[in-house]
């Protein structure tokens, strides 16, 4: 790395904080101290792809991954500049304060980043061309989040400058990341996560396409592609690298549509299906595009039988299956004319060691945590925890989040609504 780009780096990480206008004395200014011990177990500006080092011993560990971050519509901009207490800044922080306790309690946290990240002067812009301040990395790094898909229609929206910017955007604040690239050799390295429980994890990423806009010939890396051969080959290098979890981010469906499509369904029955030496080369897919909550769904997997006290059979645990979530919604959007545009939901899955190492790190608990993008505030909502605080209104919310996700046998599977 050159001086100047040295000098880059420092600059963009002092701009992305102090642009967000935080206050000297404020508790949350400071982006590069997050609370969870994930965090803490790794270098804070390690580029994506390096092995993390080596941790605790194997133990149980919780993956949260969460719906698409779109900060470029003119509601969320205007929102984060009035929460900006600087004229001209961005502060992205306050509107994920209700869902930082989930993702912050995790061990690890995936996040999917749909817009590309301009310069600190902008211009911002909405659909068709998104470009989002860069100051939304620092938001989604002090919420607690570890790596962040970047796989989209609207990837090369900012062409291969945007690609640039965004990724050293996201490796100035920390954040690891996976589906676009800056090189040919950085598209063949997954961000690589080490959980404090001692596993380590791969996050791979890839998009149904970028709309009208196409990869220079020079440089047809810069995104990836939905493949299934080059999936799963990626999956299979992966682990070989050591990775004892493989889990893929994948930009596909129809929006606004509740339930996956046939190519979701056959993509994703594909990719569970794939083994090697009798282990599955993925161990969950999470997905996004549909701006709304999809199904979640256990392929190839026994049904999860329960004894009288409610506990999963031992049986069920060793044939556990693999877990989709087809469609995760919109975390961070605009205002949508479709109510269900504006919910969304939290994965969040238990991952056990095997008893024998080599073996397959089980899903143990899975649960859902159902949210709500309060357009008027500019604030995504625990739907739950507000409920309970007095939120009535978001009853029906609730229900239909709950339904959607449930809708193909998710529960029989093992599937909880958490908190």
């Amino acid at each position: 790395m050159s001086a100047l780009t040295r000098y880059a780096a420092v600059v963009l990480l002092i701009a992305l904080a102090v642009g967000c206008g935080a206050r000297p004395d404020d508790p949350s200014a400071t982006p590069s101290a997050p609370s969870h011990p994930a965090h803490r177990a790794l270098a804070p500006h390690r580029r994506a792809g390096a092995r993390p080092p080596a941790a605790d011993p194997a133990r149980p560990f919780t993956l949260v991954a969460a719906g698409d971050v779109i900060p470029a519509h003119p509601e969320a901009l205007g929102t984060a500049q009035d929460d900006a207490p600087v004229d001209g800044g961005y502060d992205f922080r306050p509107m994920l304060r209700g869902v930082a306790p989930v993702v912050g309690a995790a061990d690890l946290a995936l996040c999917h980043l749909e817009a590309p990240l301009g310069p600190l002067d902008g211009p911002f812009t909405g659909y068709p061309e998104l470009q989002a301040p860069p100051q939304v990395a620092t938001a989604l790094k002090a919420t607690g989040f570890d790596s962040c898909a970047t796989a989209s229609d609207h990837a090369l929206d900012q062409g291969g400058e945007g690609v640039r910017r965004t990724l050293e955007a996201l490796d100035t604040v920390g954040l690891r990341h996976t589906g676009t690239a800056r090189d040919a050799a950085e598209a063949t390295r997954p961000a690589l996560l080490r959980a404090p429980g001692g596993a380590l994890v791969a996050h791979l990423a890839y998009t149904y396409g970028t709309d009208d806009a196409r990869p220079p010939r020079v440089a047809p890396w810069a995104v990836n592609r939905i493949a299934p051969r080059r999936i799963l080959a990626d999956a299979r290098a992966a682990r070989r690298a050591g990775a004892d979890v493989v889990a893929v981010s994948l930009y596909w469906g129809t929006e606004y549509r509740t339930a996956p499509d046939a190519r979701q369904r056959r993509l994703a029955r594909v990719l569970t299906a794939a083994r090697t030496a009798g282990r599955p080369d993925i161990d969950l897919i999470v997905g996004s595009h549909a701006h709304t909550p999809q199904p979640f769904e256990r392929l190839h997997g026994t049904r999860a039988a329960r004894t009288p006290d409610g506990r999963q059979t031992q049986a069920d645990r060793r044939d556990s299956g693999t877990w989709v979530a087809y469609g995760l919604g919109d975390l961070i959007g605009g205002t949508h004319h479709d109510e269900n545009g504006r919910m969304s939901a939290a994965a969040r899955f238990t991952f056990t060691p095997p008893p024998t190492p080599g073996d397959r790190w089980k899903i143990t608990k899975a649960e859902f945590v159902p949210l709500w993008w309060d357009a008027e505030a500019g604030r995504v909502i625990n739907v739950n925890k507000a409920i309970k605080t007095g939120r009535s209104d978001l009853k029906p919310i609730r229900h239909t989040i709950r339904h959607t996700v449930l809708s193909r046998g998710a529960r029989k599977a093992g599937l909880l609504m958490g908190r």
